[in-house]
């Protein structure tokens, strides 16, 4: 590999991670020729198999089932998700367990060093730093999660061995399109000709099935050649005509995820010839893997639940979560999106399963003013109240709840972070 010129690198991650957002106007820009270029100057071309998550929602679900059940078959698995909750660290993880700092910090200053005068952005510099650790790492398997879209998304600079798209609907439609139909087609453009082409959407696009099918992809979709049947023991899931029984219901709660549950199924069983997984560590897997922030459970008396849901489809399947639980008495939202969301889509179905409100805005250029969400809840009937922050949010809902009720925090990523900075410091949890 050519030697490249040493760069002047920070210190610490933190400061690799404030240099990375500093660099306006790079914020998303999407294509390619630049991963692509600085992928083969800095020689990352994986020959381990490679599985490819995209999709609307159910994205890190479905990585985590994938990436629990080879860790339980054996296997050195390399898995990249987005965004982080916390630390930078949970994007990158190898054997189960986040990069270090430091790995994180060679990691960027090799892209860096390699970057010359390309522009890149913040998750493209992730990506590649990704790819050269895990490279590094020696791992056998790469779960690599699409960040936005696919067919333009970073990720895509590698070739998937196998492609899932979990769900399609409408979100980021000012890079992906108005429609599902717009949308799919983006998404499928991480499917491979002659390669499996995964949908976990029971009513896919006709953009999606069309372009595996331009393309020679190996189409498998949920309720055509991938089943699910649940029953007493658990729930059973057939690809192809092959069938996988007695598997445990999945850790993370939601009708939702059978079909997430399922796409990690038919990924491993469309790689068994390279990748076998037994039945056993399949089992194993699904019974286990559970990434924070999707119905997160953090305390009980009153039920204290983090969700990340951000858009439409995401809050449909949270209101039927919500209706799943046992009677109980009130739920109090504490409630904070960031301005290019559907606002409404998310409050929309959730009216009628929220008693009480409690907004705030978040910071930064992308954040919805908490009076701005206030004007629109109110607009829709709601009853809520208005707070300086999602910490002070949190806090007021704690004290006015009464042990039989349900508090519920979501609306982005960003929401969820600020309870579980709040939750984790030891304020307001009651672990159960």
């Amino acid at each position: 590999m050519a030697p490249w010129p040493e760069v002047n690198a920070p210190d610490s991650l933190a400061a690799w991670l404030r240099l990375l957002e500093s660099r306006q106007g790079q914020a998303i820009m999407l294509g390619l020729e630049r991963v692509a270029l600085l992928r083969d100057r800095l020689g990352l071309f994986p020959s381990c198999p490679i599985i490819t998550v995209g999709g609307t929602n159910g994205k890190g679900s479905t990585c985590a089932y994938l990436e629990s059940a080879l860790a339980a078959a054996g296997y050195r698995v390399g898995c990249y998700t987005s965004p982080h909750l916390l630390r930078y660290n949970e994007r990158v993880r190898v054997d189960g367990a986040e990069a270090t700092d430091a790995e994180l910090c060679a990691a960027f200053a090799a892209v860096e060093a390699a970057r010359g005068d390309t522009p890149l952005t913040y998750f493209e510099q992730g990506t590649l730093a990704a790819l050269w650790l895990f490279q590094r790492a020696g791992v056998e398997v790469m779960v690599l999660e699409v960040g936005l879209g696919g067919r333009l998304d970073a990720v895509n600079a590698w070739e998937a061995d196998c492609a899932v798209v979990t769900s399609v609907d409408l979100d980021h439609q000012q890079f992906l399109g108005d429609t599902r139909e717009a949308i799919g087609f983006e998404k499928a453009g991480i499917y491979r000709a002659g390669r499996p082409a995964i949908c976990g959407d029971p009513a896919p696009p006709l953009s999606l099935r069309r372009h595996a099918e331009a393309i020679g992809a190996r189409w498998l979709c949920l309720n055509e050649s991938i089943q699910v049947k649940l029953d007493d023991a658990g729930w059973t899931c057939r690809v192809e005509g092959r069938s996988f029984p007695a598997l445990p219901r999945p850790a993370l709660p939601g009708r939702h995820q059978y079909a997430n549950a399922a796409c990690a199924v038919a990924a491993l069983d469309s790689l068994r010839a390279r990748l076998p997984v037994a039945v056993n560590a399949l089992r194993q897997g699904l019974a286990v893997a559970r990434p924070p922030g999707r119905f997160h459970i953090v305390g009980r008396q009153p039920l204290r639940i983090l969700d990340v849901a951000h858009n439409p489809h995401a809050a449909r399947a949270l209101a039927d979560n919500l209706a799943d639980l046992p009677p109980g008495g009130h739920v109090l939202a504490v409630f904070a999106m960031l301005a290019d969301k559907d606002v409404e889509g998310v409050i929309a179905p959730l009216l009628g399963r929220v008693d009480q409100w409690h907004v705030a805005g978040l910071a930064g250029p992308r954040g919805l003013a908490g009076t701005d969400l206030r004007a629109r809840l109110r607009a829709m009937g709601a009853d809520v109240s208005l707070h300086d922050d999602v910490a002070q949010a949190w806090h007021h809902a704690c004290r006015q709840a009464e042990p039989a009720d349900t508090i519920l925090a979501f609306g982005s990523f960003h929401t969820v972070a600020e309870v579980l900075a709040e939750t984790t410091g030891g304020h307001c949890i009651t672990h159960g």
